[in-house]
């Protein structure tokens, strides 16, 4: 991996986790999560009038991958009624990296170096050591099995994307098709379950929602591009440094608990960070 696209990869792990922390701010989180589909939809349709649309080996992974896509929005609108930003976001974060890790080894023709893998392991272990909260403070359980959901969707559409946007031909176009039809399932979910009061007649609502959006779109058009140029499994735990961002945001900002383990926890990812590039 390039310092280039170790530097985008970061910048997009910020981007992660500023669109995480506004659908966690909202009181409505379900409301959230369609208008950030909503602008996926919007965004994505620019996307496939502007780049080539994806080959057609690379549609049946497109199309997987927008099922995992679904799933990590349901379980991850689960777990954020259930719990903080700071635990929900290592647990479904952390989790993803080991489980591309290990699929990769079987399903991935990328060469990893042994010091590579500690590093992403190393991440993972930061990552999960900062939800430990949900065990030892008597936080609500009842977000876990959200949370890991989120982690199994985070992987599988990882894997997908990335072998995906490689067969393509062009990361771009892949990523405009998928988030159309991503955005255009999720949102008549939405309008399903809700009908037209999901959609906010609050303009500023309306803006916070489209802007994380905007974000998310960014974030993961950053990570996709980077796995058409670097190992999957390197790209995706790097990603999850995001975790230290959406921390920092609970802390600071949302007035979540700070405690020594939680900067130990920061600092071990931050290792795990310096191993993938040494």
């Amino acid at each position: 991996m390039t310092f280039s696209v170790f530097l985008a990869v970061l910048f997009a792990a910020l981007l992660h986790a500023s669109w995480n922390a506004t659908v966690k701010f909202g009181k409505d989180k379900f409301q959230a999560m369609v208008l950030l589909s909503v602008a996926h939809g919007i965004i994505g349709l620019i996307m496939m009038a502007v780049f080539p649309a994806p080959k057609p080996e690379a549609w049946g992974l497109l199309a997987l991958s927008v099922a995992f896509h679904l799933i990590y929005k349901a379980c991850l609108t689960g777990a954020y009624q259930r719990g903080d930003l700071s635990r929900v976001y290592p647990i479904a974060r952390g989790t993803a990296p080991m489980i591309v890790l290990v699929a990769g080894f079987f399903l991935l023709p990328d060469q990893i170096t042994p010091r590579q893998v500690v590093g992403v392991v190393t991440i993972g272990a930061g990552i999960l050591m900062m939800a430990r909260g949900v065990f030892t403070s008597g936080e609500s359980r009842a977000l876990l099995p959200f949370a890991l959901g989120s982690a199994l969707g985070t992987a599988g559409y990882s894997l997908s994307d990335g072998m995906g946007a490689r067969l393509s031909g062009d990361a771009s176009g892949y990523v405009g098709w998928l988030f159309f039809f991503d955005a255009l399932l999720f949102t008549i979910w939405g309008l399903y379950a809700r009908g037209m009061s999901v959609i906010p007649r609050d303009p500023k609502i309306l803006g916070i929602g489209l802007s994380a959006g905007a974000m998310s779109v960014g974030a993961y058009w950053i990570a996709v591009w980077a796995m058409t140029v670097a190992p999957i499994a390197l790209v995706t735990g790097l990603r999850e440094t995001s975790v230290m961002f959406a921390v920092f945001i609970g802390v600071v900002f949302m007035g979540e608990k700070a405690d020594r383990g939680k900067l130990i926890a920061a600092g071990i990812i931050f290792g795990g960070v310096i191993l993938t590039r040494i």
